[in-house]
């Protein structure tokens, strides 16, 4: 499950797919600590997550001989949390509708906290804040490499806690510097500054953040693309319709980014999206069976050069691999489209 599959889309794009993405850093994250001592075998590993997170911390945890307990999202569904109990390990899935997805990882933090005081024996892993999580992505990038071997290559994904993106960065670019990086948020989300974004009740799980993520190599990214649901949505429509590619929500934002970005750049070097996830978690809203078969609208992101023209429902901006200071939290006022 760590291995993903590099899948040819045509015209210089490319899927990185994964089976549950996680299972990456998780696995290698965990070796990791156990060699150094930092946990033993037999302890119990606990931390909040949006789904598959969770999922391949328990995988691990039954692979390796640890315990497990997860701190549940609100979009954790009925298929992660079965996995879940199948592998042993216990969770607590923090209440409420799917609004509060946007602020429900402030509370699982707490939870998390209320939890090892109860439990001082259990380790927290802090996926949101500990680089070991990174060190799992460097057989991805050496795939990559060795597949592709382009020098001008872009790789588009999902922010999320920076472990995935970011630590693609360092490595693929530890041998090509020019590798490029566009990351993805949903509106709505801490990271690169849209928290104040009107939002339409939807923040997209795993690509954003509640939180700020101490992950977050903010000078690995040259492009940001702030996306909603619905751009997403038609992305994961548009992408199973013209190719096979069964995958969740940030492959279908991936996969507009993707083309939006060899549109513009129709000569250069491959451009690489991954894929975290099949797309089974997102059948009701995203590819409900009863519903009609429609064509999906053709999206284009509105080029923007600064925070404050953020607008929906899809902006991009250059953001020049500078990091982020605390003059990039500025108010968003505008909502298009």
């Amino acid at each position: 499950m760590a291995q993903p599959d590099l899948i040819d889309l045509g015209d210089g794009i490319y899927v990185l797919r994964f089976e549950v993405m996680k299972v990456t850093s998780v696995y290698r994250a965990v070796k990791e600590l156990l060699a150094r001592g930092v946990i033993r075998p037999g302890q119990t590993l606990v931390d909040s997550s949006s789904g598959i997170y969770g999922h391949a911390l328990a995988l691990v945890c039954r692979e390796l001989g640890l315990k497990c307990h997860v701190f549940a999202s609100v979009a954790v569904d009925d298929g992660i949390k079965t996995q879940l109990k199948y592998l042993g390990a216990t969770y607590d899935q923090v209440g409420g509708g799917g609004a509060n997805l946007q602020h429900d990882q402030e509370a699982r933090v707490r939870l998390v906290h209320d939890y090892l005081r109860r439990n001082p024996d259990a380790y927290w892993m802090q996926q949101y804040h500990d680089d070991v999580h990174y060190a799992g992505y460097e057989h991805v990038a050496e795939l990559l490499l060795k597949e592709l071997g382009w020098a001008e290559m872009t790789l588009v994904g999902g922010v999320g806690t920076g472990a995935s993106t970011s630590a693609m960065s360092r490595f693929l670019r530890a041998s090509c510097p020019n590798v490029r990086v566009a990351g993805i948020q949903p509106f709505g989300s801490r990271s690169f500054g849209s928290e104040n974004f009107p939002l339409d009740g939807f923040i997209i799980a795993g690509i954003g953040s509640g939180i700020r993520f101490d992950n977050i190599d903010y000078s690995a990214y040259d492009d940001i693309h702030w996306v909603d649901f619905d751009v997403s949505a038609a992305g994961c429509r548009h992408l199973l319709s013209t190719t096979g590619v069964f995958a969740g929500l940030s492959a279908g934002a991936g996969w507009q980014a993707a083309r939006y970005i060899r549109s513009t750049e129709p000569s250069g070097g491959p451009v690489v999206f991954m894929a975290a996830d099949p797309g089974h978690r997102y059948i009701k809203q995203v590819f409900p069976p009863d519903g009609p078969l429609v064509e999906d609208p053709e999206y284009r992101p509105v080029v923007i050069s600064a925070l404050e023209e953020m607008t929906g429902p899809w902006c991009t901006m250059n953001w020049g691999r500078r990091p982020y200071s605390v003059q990039d939290d500025l108010p968003v006022l505008a909502l298009q489209g």
